[in-house]
């Protein structure tokens, strides 16, 4: 027996140390998910998993309470509606704002973007907005790989109306994972989320349809933005692309376009879209920490033509904020996939700051 329970430990820690979801993920597991809110007809119809079990439901202004406490929304049922009056804006140019903190890559690992969040004072211990009138920038790439993708994606919803109210501001931008998921795309979900589907009887596409909340919310999102003199791309911006002249505002219009057509489920449906999401297009590119003969002088140009002084990148993973050139490139995607408690990228009056999960703070040279 001892033997046993001693094959079952180590069994786990291998598990534990390849970094596999040993959770939800399993089989054997029964499966907590959701919600979905979709707009059908006029009314907001929801479905959740419950121990395996598909749940369904209407949303009213009168039952909206019981799944608020339900599901621990931080929002209100008038954000719900609101959510399909957004109109898109493509020129993602923001006023310079005194505190901006930044994540990458977070992939589902609910528990470790918490704690970030947590540790460099963005929400309080009842996970609401304490950030002020700062900004967060959340780099793309919340779907895929780990298994609490929905409860990211509800919390920073919430969160964006909470940071409203206060004064500040939350950025989710496009990465190639969500691009690919809006495109049925569909190889880097988890176990849990095939399982998901089984349940629901519904693809994973089309659980992030144009007329679910998340899908539609996620829809007017940007693949580029700046605030003040930073860019903040997913992947990163190529030669190529200065080379064709292609503004924040072009990129994002033609994202967006694409979306507000037909054509959700080929993203490569023209030769510049084709570009775009491809290797050297913004949310794929990683040139500035894999190409060899990448120099200042080639940052300088891309700099240059957006008028900027900084880049801030996801995608690239690295152990530690990764900085090139003098702080003219910061690569933030510090492995939150690999369950790494990593860092969050800080700025304050014109400062670079790695933000650990012990609160502490050290600048950037």
């Amino acid at each position: 027996m001892k033997r046993l329970l001693y094959l079952a430990l180590v069994f786990i820690l291998a598990q534990y140390a390849r970094g596999s979801h040993f959770d939800e993920n399993q089989a054997a597991w029964p499966v907590k998910d959701g919600p979905y809110i979709f707009l059908v007809n006029e009314e907001l119809k929801i479905k959740w998993i419950q121990n395996d079990v598909l749940r369904q439901g209407t949303v009213t202004e009168k039952n909206f309470k019981k799944h608020k406490k339900r599901f621990g929304f931080s929002f209100d049922y008038s954000d719900i509606k609101q959510t399909f009056s957004v109109e898109y804006c493509h020129n993602k140019c923001h006023k310079p704002a005194d505190s901006i903190a930044v994540l990458a890559d977070i992939h589902g690992e609910y528990s470790i973007y918490m704690k970030s969040l947590r540790s460099a004072g963005i929400i309080d211990h009842a996970h609401n907005w304490s950030f002020g009138t700062g900004h967060l920038v959340i780099i793309g790439d919340v779907f895929d790989r780990g298994d609490k993708v929905t409860e990211v994606l509800w919390h920073l919803y919430g969160l964006e109306k909470q940071a409203e109210r206060a004064g500040g501001k939350v950025h989710v931008l496009l990465g190639n994972h969500e691009l690919m998921v809006l495109g049925e795309d569909l190889r880097y979900i988890g176990d849990k989320y095939r399982k998901v589907e089984e349940i629901t009887g519904t693809s994973y596409y089309d659980l992030y349809s144009d007329n679910s909340v998340l899908g539609y919310w996620l829809r007017q999102k940007p693949v580029m933005m700046t605030i003040s003199d930073i860019l903040f791309v997913h992947g990163g911006v190529s030669d190529e692309m200065i080379s064709r002249k292609m503004s924040v505002e072009d990129v994002n219009r033609k994202f967006s376009e694409n979306f507000s057509s037909e054509r959700d489920r080929t993203l490569c449906s023209d030769e510049e879209l084709e570009f775009l999401d491809y290797d050297d297009g913004p949310v794929w590119y990683r040139g500035y920490f894999t190409d060899t003969t990448f120099c200042e002088s080639r940052i300088d140009a891309i700099l240059a033509f957006y008028d900027i002084s900084h880049i801030v990148v996801g995608h690239t993973p690295h152990r530690t904020i990764a900085v090139r050139f003098g702080n003219k490139i910061l690569g933030a995607d510090t492995g939150m996939m690999y369950r790494r408690p990593g860092e969050m990228l800080l700025y304050k009056e014109g400062i670079f700051y790695r933000a650990y999960h012990d609160g502490t703070r050290v600048q950037i040279d």
